[in-house]
């Protein structure tokens, strides 16, 4: 698995999206930063607030020079069903076969009531127009987690001004 840190270049990535297109971390370079997280599954308690709340701040985030993009192992027509139940107005890619989860070092050994498995776990790395990593979250918590991601990007937008 890998291990990632901050200012790591990030590890680039073409996936189906569920704009019926294949999606590149390098469309991005020089042109928009990118919040780049990833989920377990579609439709689920957590992943529906994560999801909802970034939905809420999109305009904020947008304003910001920034692009959401949202990583979990769902195919297409799963996340194409996601986005239209709640209005999801960014991209969400299908990582089945676990390639790029396994990249950015999210697909990992978790445990509940006892029993170990294999899973996303939840994690949202901030990638800036260089292509590097200036922020990762790591074991994200769903319900606040779109204020950490906008005290992050507004950091960053002051850095460079």
């Amino acid at each position: 698995m890998a291990t990632l840190n901050e200012g790591d270049k990030a590890p680039d990535f073409t996936l189906a999206a569920s704009n019926g297109k294949n999606i590149s971390l390098k469309e991005f370079r020089g042109k928009k930063n990118v919040v780049l997280y990833f989920y377990p599954k579609n439709d689920t308690p957590g992943c529906t607030t994560e999801a909802c709340n970034f939905r809420d701040v999109l305009p904020t985030i947008e304003q910001k020079d920034t692009v959401v993009l949202g990583v979990s192992p769902d195919n297409v027509a799963s996340h194409e069903k996601f986005i239209k139940k709640f209005n999801l107005p960014f991209i969400l890619l299908s990582d089945p076969e676990k390639k790029m989860l396994s990249a950015y070092g999210v697909w990992a050994e978790k445990s509940m009531y006892g029993r170990k498995y294999m899973g996303v776990e939840r994690t949202t790395f901030i990638i800036d127009k260089d292509g590097r990593i200036t922020k990762i979250f790591r074991k994200v918590q769903p319900k606040n987690h779109h204020e950490e991601v906008l005290e992050c990007l507004n950091n960053l937008m002051a850095a460079l001004d």
